[in-house]
């Protein structure tokens, strides 16, 4: 399709903060017209009433849901919905015709008994999961996995962070795959926008806590992807931290080495291996990222540090978890898909301070 194109957008799951996060970038997308935004739970109200930060922005009445309307308003679909509800909803958008970005769970994992272990719930079925491409936008060379594709299933937030921070040293053999931890830390806008003890102001402020320690969903995810980019089954311990603070994830992971590399050796290997790529930016040598460094943005940034005398390094990888762990990065492989410039809709500097 040509970049003169106009795409029709509907969104599910448009009062999350995926969701709303989509409609930021896309209300700001050349390409790209919103032409239904969709809640099961809110129907028939304004979106704006929900989030008021819309008011004279977008007016639009929230619809229902409903594969046929959607085949009528829109060639897209962004599904922003929880585990569980994507996997009965997509292939009714997929059998309308549709092409789907799925930004749940449940299209992520291959083997649907997996899937079910980690996630529980029912798997989808094994063909649409062989039929969802992966789209983690970095992991390749160019965007060709996407273009021409009607189906995307968009990356987890924590394993964007960390299989952009890991695959190109475990590709090139220089990490021992068995020795992986990752530290990861987010803040509470993961967790969606319901109410639970978990996150509510008083438990969570000046506070700092782990969670799901060593039974996150986003493992098997983990594991899958960093296992076909090193040939060879792959395991790692994966801790999760819940952090004071409304956007961004830092996953500062650990692996021995298998030879003699150095800080700059690395930033070589990984300045090649995403070479071209506009949203990975490599730290010089004795600087990290921070969260607030990638707040409201697509970037991803990566800073290392080789600790000669254990022969291990650190990788740190930090993102904002709702643009380049969720909307963002789903609004990037739209535009691979329909062979725009990746970057299309996205060049958004960092919000500072």
């Amino acid at each position: 399709m040509g970049n003169e194109q106009k795409v029709n957008a509907a969104i599910v799951g448009s009062t999350g903060y995926g969701g709303v996060e989509l409609i930021r970038l896309l209300l700001n997308h050349p390409n790209v017209n919103i032409a239904s935004v969709i809640s099961a739970s809110s129907a028939g109200a304004p979106i704006a009433d929900g989030y008021p930060h819309l008011n004279e922005i977008m007016c639009d009445t929230l619809d229902g849901v409903s594969a046929e309307e959607m085949r009528r308003k829109a060639d897209v679909v962004f599904t922003a919905t929880p585990s569980g509800v994507s996997g009965r909803l997509v292939p009714e958008l997929l059998d309308a015709g549709l092409t789907v970005i799925d930004l749940s769970g449940d299209f992520r994992i291959k083997d649907g008994a997996v899937y079910t272990a980690w996630y529980k719930h029912e798997a989808p079925q094994a063909e649409l999961l062989n039929d969802a491409v992966y789209g983690l936008c970095e992991l390749y060379a160019d965007g060709g996995y996407a273009q021409g594709r009607r189906f995307i299933s968009n990356p987890g937030c924590y394993p964007t962070a960390t299989l952009l921070g890991l695959a190109p040293a475990m590709k090139a053999g220089w990490i021992d795959p068995a020795s992986l931890i990752i530290d990861a830390k987010s803040g509470v806008s993961g967790a969606g926008r319901g109410v639970n003890l978990g996150v509510h102001y008083a438990e969570l402020n000046e506070n700092f806590k782990a969670y799901k320690v060593n039974k996150h969903q986003h493992i098997p995810e983990i594991e899958q992807t960093l296992g076909e980019v090193a040939g060879t089954p792959v395991t790692v311990t994966f801790t999760t931290h819940l952090t004071p603070m409304t956007r961004g994830i830092m996953c500062t992971m650990y692996a021995s080495l298998t030879g003699n590399y150095s800080e700059q050796d690395f930033i070589s290997l990984y300045k090649d291996h995403y070479a071209g790529r506009r949203f990975v930016r490599i730290r010089p040598q004795g600087q990290w990222p921070a969260t607030k460094e990638v707040f409201g943005s697509n970037y991803c940034d990566i800073g290392f540090a080789v600790d000669e005398r254990t022969k291990r390094v650190t990788i740190i990888s930090v993102i904002d978890n709702v643009v380049k762990g969720a909307a963002g990065q789903a609004i990037q492989n739209l535009n691979l898909m329909m062979g725009w410039d990746e970057a299309l809709g996205l060049n958004l500097t960092p919000v500072y301070p």
